[in-house]
This record gives C-alpha cells, structure tokens and sequence, in this order.
C-alpha cells in the first residue's frame, strides 16, 4: 500500500469520501493524485490534506497511476477513457470506477481491451463513512487487485462482491437508490407527526433517530429483520394497527415495483451510455 499510486480522475464528492477514509486508514496523502478541471475542487482536496497531487490533466493522472479510479459523471466517462487509453495501456494500472450505469466491457473497450476493471456500486452514506457498495471484477482482475479494490472502498462502508455484474444493476436499485427510500419514509412520518400535533424540530429529530437506532439495532443483532419486527409487534397493539395499515397499502409490493423500475432503468441507462459516440 505505501508504494501503491493512487490517481482519481474527478474529485467531486465521492472521491473526497474516499481519499478521506484512506487516509483515516493511513494512505500515504502524498500517494494521491486528482485529476479535475474544476480548482474549487482542489482547494476542498487540499483542506483535507495538502499533500494530495493536484492537476487538471488526466493523461498526466493515468501515467503516474497504479490504480486509476474513474469518479466522473457517467456521461462524460467516455471521452476521458479514450483520452487517457494510450496512457493506461501503457501503464497497465487496476481500473476502478464508481461512475454509475456503465458496464465494463465499455470502460475496456474505450480504453483499448485487456485491462483489469473493478465496477462499483457506492452510496451516498459513504459521504459519512457509511456506505455500502457492491463490487464486480472483470476476468483481468487479480486477487491482489480484488483485495486493493476492496480496500479502496472499504474506506467508507461495507463492501460486497458479485459474481455477475448485471447483478450491480439490482445493487443500484437497493442499496444505490436506496437511501432516497429512507429519506423518503422519514419525510413521510416527519409529516405525519407534525398534521397530528408535533412541532417539526421534534417530529425530525424522533424520525431520523427511530431511522438510524432501527437500523444500528438491525445491523448489530444475530437476529433476522422480522423477528426484530414481530418483537416490536404487542398483539391488539398500537405498533400491530399501524403494520395493518401499511400491509392492507401493499407496501411490499409497492418497494418491489419501485426497486424493480429502478433495475430496468439502470439497464437502460446503461445500454444509452455504453454507445460510441460518434
């Protein structure tokens, strides 16, 4: 690790997350390079540790790189791949990238065929060192590489590999749209609390900490999510009459129906943006 180069291209707020947790897990900051044309970027690097390697060239990033991490906007990863190809066949460098909706056949075939290519399926919590990302290795990708990857983003969350990277496309529905879910229950029972009485300071607060101690206590029990539900659930209980209203709404339906357009528009997206441009 402490020879290992290290190069984003992109240094938005992904890549921040991850350089920071690296460097919680003592990556050398002077092992860090970014590539980004924006310098609002690098002053925000450069507040996390000053001796991260700024630039705004990418060919330059892709030629010092032992890893190469693409942490671009989707629609821009193509026109970078092919501008820095000749640098990375050259350099022969592990490919990681966390820029979402494109295969790595893609990424390979942009970058001139051969190359080992770990995609990554990251999430927003991993902005506070909370993530939880699915991972998928091409068959140029060595254990050793599979390992460094792992590190990489083991940095902010937990990490999980999969055998089939049309698998990612579910990952993307569950734990990639997934916090949006969340946030979207705690609104909702944010604003019920308040049409029933509460102030919105405490309707908040009691929401996102119901949120974050139900899932502390789900991760941290042996015990599986029902039977922690069941446990909650008195019989002729308030809890009881409020599960029977979500259930009688088709609740579990409607978050299958939900992740599942998610998955056929991640296979879309991904079929768009896997085109060559002209």
């Amino acid at each position: 690790m402490k020879n290992t180069r290290l190069s984003f291209i992109g240094g938005g707020n992904m890549a921040r997350s991850l350089i920071g947790g690296l460097l919680q897990n003592d990556w050398p900051a002077n092992q860090i390079s970014v590539a980004d044309p924006n310098p609002e970027q690098g002053t925000r690097l450069h507040q996390i540790n000053p001796a991260i390697i700024l630039s705004s060239d990418n060919i330059a990033a892709a030629k010092s790189a032992d890893v190469l991490v693409f942490a671009t906007k989707p629609q821009v990863l193509q026109s970078i791949a092919r501008e820095v190809a000749d640098s990375v066949q050259k350099q022969r460098p592990l490919i990681v990238s966390i820029a979402a909706g494109i295969y790595s056949a893609d990424i390979d075939r942009w970058l001139g065929k051969g190359l080992p290519i770990v995609r990554c399926m990251p999430n927003t919590p991993a902005l506070v060192q909370s993530g939880a990302t699915g991972l998928f290795a091409n068959k140029h990708v060595s254990e050793p590489q599979k390992e460094l990857a792992e590190k990489l983003l083991r940095s902010v969350g937990i990490t999980v590999w999969l055998d089939e990277e049309k698998q990612l496309d579910i990952v993307t529905a569950l734990s990639g749209s997934g916090p949006a879910y969340i946030f979207l229950v705690i609104e909702a029972m944010q604003t019920a609390a308040e049409q029933m009485g509460l102030t919105s300071e405490t309707a908040r607060m009691l929401s996102i900490e119901t949120v974050f101690g139900s899932a502390k206590l789900a991760l941290e029990s042996e015990d599986e999510v029902a039977t922690l539900r069941e446990r909650v659930t008195s019989k002729g209980g308030t809890t009881e009459k409020a599960l029977q209203v979500l259930e009688n709404g088709d609740l579990r339906n409607l978050f299958y129906n939900a992740m599942k357009g998610a998955e056929e528009r991640a296979e879309k997206l991904a079929e768009q943006l896997g085109k060559d441009s002209l």
